[in-house]
């Protein structure tokens, strides 16, 4: 059986991979691992959820799972995944909880678990929850009466989220329009707030979830409607969230994308011009555009890169003392605001630059040059993705490609770490060249991965 905690959490089919009685299991273990050190007073454990339709039915579960151990469960309601892990840390709780498959469809759930300091867990702590879960329930003490947990429910916990970012970027009365394409997910309940009291004019798009709709044709994964919109002009910037609100990405005024890769670009030249990007340093990931680093050779950046997911971002950026990272994906790290990315805040300051330049955001997004590059998703079953290391063929048609770019691009091809998908990614001064080569990669690993 693989490792249960991928890059971001435990994720899978909801009621049949992610299973009510698996999710007891954890808010079970949580409790004991991240709430052990308590002594004097009840463990306090946060829990927020996205908008899909199995989120109430996991939160149940872990509430039940956390109360039957003695620890108090403090339920957020839906709100953003950066809120847990700011809130935990504001509300002096052992440990949060996240329901929430991010941008995948709506069949997924996962389940996200942050430290009391509003970390993600580090793997030691995942491996630790992940044996108690698969042991079985007779480690745990039998808690009856007054000493069984309770509920308590934190209406305030939106606002004091809102209130935190809105006081963080220090802007009012922008006067900018803005669009907010919120997903059908998190960024519902609080983007429209939020933007509003940052005094954008706002106009929504995809902000009525039904438990359904939530990351269907919109949101960060499917800019084409916020595009379409931003092209009838009359608006300073779009902004598009997935369904936990820890991404963001932008379309400028002409209907353009600027990706994860500019804004990280836009934010690195914008400290470094205020004097706060810390050794001048800003981590990305081996996914982001060869664009990037030559941007970060002209302005004096140091660029480091990470491996795929915001939490191996963030250990490379508390390491070095780095203050700003992130993914092309939209995950983007301001470590003196947030511990995880926040796609809200990133949103925020985005609004902060515009206002302070005075300039459109395309012509800031310029600021970087973009290679071609194409992308390329093969889906296999999690236990096979093993033979992505293993088979030779698949590393010699890899080989064979990165032969034939040599200087002018580069071949990525992995496993994801939270969907049964091998990656496949490659760059390239000519799009015709790297889309041939990635159709021959993905061919070659649908064939071999088959038998």
């Amino acid at each position: 059986m693989g490792r249960m905690f991928g890059t971001d959490g435990v994720r899978g089919i909801a009621n049949t991979e992610l299973t009510v009685e698996l999710a007891i299991k954890i808010g079970r273990a949580a409790a004991h691992v991240l709430a052990s050190s308590k002594t004097s007073k009840r463990a306090k454990i946060l829990i927020g959820k996205d908008t899909r339709v199995s989120s109430d039915m996991l939160q149940n579960a872990l509430v039940a799972g956390i109360c039957s151990y003695g620890a108090d469960a403090y339920v957020l309601g839906t709100i953003p995944t950066p809120a847990v892990a700011l809130l935990v840390k504001k509300y002096e709780a052992d440990a949060g909880i996240m329901i929430s498959a991010s941008h995948n469809p709506v069949e997924f759930n996962g389940i996200k678990l942050f430290n009391k300091d509003g970390f993600k867990l580090k793997d030691s702590i995942e491996d630790e929850i992940e044996e108690l879960v698969r042991s079985g329930e007779n480690l745990y003490p039998f808690i009856t009466g007054a000493d069984l947990g309770r509920v308590i429910y934190l209406d305030k916990a939106l606002d004091d989220y809102i209130d935190y970012i809105a006081e963080s970027v220090s802007i009012s009365d922008c006067g900018l329009n803005v669009v907010l394409d919120c997903s059908n997910g998190s960024a519902s309940a609080t983007a429209e707030k939020l933007f509003k009291k940052l005094g954008a004019n706002i106009t929504l798009l995809s902000a009525e979830p039904d438990g359904i709709n939530i990351n269907k044709n919109c949101g960060s994964t499917n800019l084409e409607p916020l595009k379409a919109f931003m092209k009838k002009g009359g608006y300073d910037i779009g902004l598009a969230f997935d369904g936990d609100a820890d991404r963001c990405l932008a379309v400028d005024e002409k209907g353009n994308e600027v990706d994860g890769d500019r804004i990280i670009a836009l934010f690195a030249w914008y400290l470094k011009k205020e004097g706060r990007l810390n050794e001048d340093t800003a981590v990305v990931t081996v996914m982001s555009n060869l664009g990037f680093f030559e941007f970060a050779d002209k302005y004096g950046i140091n660029a480091i890169s990470a491996k795929v997911g915001d939490r191996y971002v963030l250990e490379k950026m508390l390491e070095g003392g780095y203050n700003l990272g992130g993914e092309q994906s939209g995950h983007i790290i301001l470590s003196e605001y947030a511990t995880t990315g926040d796609g809200q805040m990133t949103g925020a300051f985005l609004l902060k630059i515009l206002m302070e330049s005075g300039d459109s955001l395309s012509s800031l997004a310029g600021i970087m040059e973009k290679y071609p590059q194409v992308m390329r998703n093969v889906t296999v079953k999690n236990e096979d993705k093993a033979k992505l290391d293993t088979d030779k063929e698949i590393a010699a048609v890899i080989a064979e490609a990165s032969e034939e770019l040599k200087k002018c691009g580069r071949v990525l091809v992995r496993a994801s770490g939270t969907e049964p998908l091998i990656r496949i990614m490659i760059e390239g001064k000519n799009l015709e060249d790297i889309e041939r080569l990635a159709d021959k990669i993905a061919s070659v690993i649908e064939e071999r991965i088959e038998k």
